[in-house]
């Protein structure tokens, strides 16, 4: 997949912490195997971080400095390469791995998720959320959600499921006017066949992922990721058997929500509703 400069100067820079892992741990004689039984993660994944598959998390980082007693070195360049001031700490590493991503699937119970949201949409939320900050903020904030949702006009596009609560709809943020506005251009990228959204409706009652957002992320050569939100926290999951467990959540989603056609169409009255 085509990706941006930005992306590439990031890989190239996880390359180069990748020939380092490699290159400390066979001069303090441990095999993969041998390293990963000390940092508490498999050797497997240990390779995968030596060929930029997979990036570690901070706490396996801090680790492996301690094992191959590096003085920190893995912890400092982890943070350099992760120090993204657009995007809350919590979710820096996520936008990053959006990037790479074959598949994308998402469940937004209560706002539009990123990757769709309008700038006049950003901008309502980014205040809501933060109602002292300066323009400036605002506006770098903004910015910087589109410019992640530029992924989805690449022609090597990852495939991107969206299953949106019928709250997200029925919220006004930003005014009718920008709601409107919101929803329109969720129909047109559904319309374009960019993405595939559906509605989850209130009548569905309860369902299988209550406590907040949820993100899956497919990748051509690393297993897949899971990816949870609430309100000021994020957590990326790659335990395999965690990892199948929100993958059963979002597929238990999905068959409580409405169909393609019927979700487009309630989407489509919605924004008819907020321009009347």
């Amino acid at each position: 997949m085509a990706k941006g400069p930005r992306s590439s100067q990031q890989q190239a820079a996880w390359e180069f912490f990748g020939t380092e892992l490699k290159r400390r741990r066979e001069n303090a004689g441990l095999t993969q195997d041998g390293l990963g039984l000390l940092v508490f993660v498999s050797g497997g994944y240990i390779g995968q971080f030596e060929q930029a598959i997979r990036r570690p998390q901070l706490d396996v980082a801090i680790r492996i400095d301690e094992v191959l007693q590096t003085e920190g070195f893995f912890e400092r360049t982890w943070r350099k390469l992760i120090d993204d001031k657009r995007f809350a700490d919590y979710f820096a590493q996520m936008a990053e791995l959006e990037t790479l991503a074959t598949k994308i699937c998402e469940f937004a119970p209560t706002v539009v998720p990123g990757l769709l949201q309008t700038a006049a949409y950003a901008r309502a939320v980014t205040i809501a959320a933060n109602p002292f900050v300066t323009d400036e903020y605002v506006k770098a904030m903004v910015t910087a959600r589109l410019e992640r949702a530029t992924i989805l006009q690449d022609a090597a596009r990852p495939e991107y499921w969206v299953v949106l609560h019928e709250n997200t709809i029925r919220t006004p943020a930003g005014g009718r006017a920008a709601m409107a506005e919101q929803l329109e251009h969720i129909a047109t990228l559904v319309r374009e066949r960019n993405v595939v959204v559906v509605v989850l409706p209130h009548a569905a009652g309860a369902h299988a992922s209550m406590s907040g957002m949820l993100t899956l992320l497919e990748f051509d050569d690393a297993p897949p990721t899971a990816y949870t939100e609430t309100s000021f926290s994020g957590t990326l999951l790659d335990d395999p058997a965690v990892v199948k467990r929100a993958q059963r959540a979002y597929d238990l989603l999905r068959v409580a929500a409405l169909s393609p056609e019927a979700s487009l169409a309630l989407i489509e009255s919605a924004a008819e509703d907020y321009r009347r």
